[in-house]
């Protein structure tokens, strides 16, 4: 039986992984010196037809992650387990049958497609990659793509540059429609685009979503687009998962410190003037020399000894949700005795600011803005 004819049965997620490490070699003349630990062992599974959003700064891996799901990127270690296939070193030859369930859809929609080619050739190049005849030819195929995805099929013929950005992400959707996946890999799709299309975009593949029962990973920064999108939120710092768990447990209990700082970042317009925001003190550790045992000790303003010599494991702390953390946040955001109202003891706003921020409260509190943009 062929691998796209097997499905993994019984309760078995669609995509299993497990201790995924990806370290990239520094050399230092003709020998390997060190290496940037850009993603260190993050373990989550992703059940059929669900939606798993991934947040993080920039540089916490998120990407590197993504390419690594799609074998894009060979694994330093851990495993990787699709459709009940563990395909962490398999070959190209391997690879390629499973090509048709697992597909990419790249984040710059001017970058990702050919401009020597025509749409109608970019959306079918991966049916005659794969020796794949639909009924009724390649372009008619084609052209049913281009509408599903909101496009003209008349405009089978034109080259990207003749399409806005929105357009260009619809023709990188289509491409990944092309073999009808079960799982894809979106590499912030709607970073790169206008609000307005983001929108269209977001919405577009929630009903593709929903038509086709379409498994994704979900790459991005914006905050407020992975709550409309994703069931589930895995949230990343420095190439490891801190917490991850359901939409309604992240976004409205969240229990590791470093995501009340990122939920803490989100604008909001119904508090005007509210002093609500943590600023993070420092900057962004070096993936070259991670600190020890948290990693988030370094900008914590709950970080005590412990965390400096003992890792957090990533453990379960009611229903689906799990906290790398040895001194978890409780209860809701704006609630909680000792807390200013998002989690962050009362001296942690000004206090922030002078531990290890030269610069000042400001450039302190940047990190924790960029990931909502």
């Amino acid at each position: 039986m062929s691998a796209r004819n097997a499905p993994a049965t019984g309760d078995e997620p669609l995509l299993r992984v497990s201790g995924l490490t990806k370290h990239f070699p520094v050399r230092s003349g003709f020998r390997n010196r060190s290496a940037v630990r850009a993603v260190d062992g993050l373990d989550f599974d992703v059940r059929r037809g669900e939606t798993l959003g991934l947040v993080g700064e920039s540089g916490c891996g998120k990407t590197t992650t993504g390419r690594m799901l799609v074998r894009l990127l060979e694994p330093t270690a851990g495993t990787l387990t699709f459709d009940g296939r563990d395909i962490t070193h398999a070959g190209r030859r391997e690879l390629r049958p499973l090509r048709q369930d697992l597909q990419i859809i790249f984040q710059d929609p001017y970058a990702s497609l050919n401009p020597r080619h025509t749409v109608g050739r970019i959306v079918a190049m991966p049916l005659e990659v794969n020796g794949v005849k639909p009924p009724g030819g390649v372009k008619k195929r084609v052209q049913e793509l281009l509408e599903l995805v909101g496009l003209n099929p008349e405009h089978y013929n034109r080259y990207p540059h003749e399409f806005s950005g929105g357009q260009r992400q619809r023709i990188g959707i289509a491409r990944a429609l092309a073999l009808r996946p079960k799982l894809i890999v979106a590499d912030e799709p709607v970073s790169a685009l206008d609000v307005s299309i983001q929108a269209q975009v977001i919405n577009l593949l929630r009903d593709l979503q929903r038509d086709l029962d379409l498994a994704f990973v979900f790459i991005a920064h914006d905050l407020a687009v992975v709550r409309h999108f994703c069931q589930r939120v895995a949230v990343m710092y420095l190439g490891k998962i801190v917490e991850i768990g359901d939409r309604a447990d992240i976004y409205e209990r969240p229990q590791h410190p470093y995501t009340r700082a990122l939920l803490s970042a989100i604008p909001d317009v119904t508090q005007l003037g509210a002093s609500g925001r943590i600023r993070l003190a420092g900057d962004v550790p070096t993936p070259l020399d991670p600190p020890s045992g948290c990693r988030f000790r370094t900008r914590c303003w709950k970080a005590q000894e412990r965390c400096a010599t003992e890792e957090p494991a990533l453990v379960p702390r009611g229903g689906d949700q799990a906290t790398a953390c040895h001194f978890p946040e409780t209860g809701p955001i704006g609630a909680g005795p000792g807390t200013t109202g998002d989690g962050a003891p009362p001296a942690a706003r000004d206090a922030a600011g002078d531990r290890g921020s030269p610069a000042g409260s400001d450039e302190a509190g940047a990190t924790a803005e960029e990931v909502t943009r």
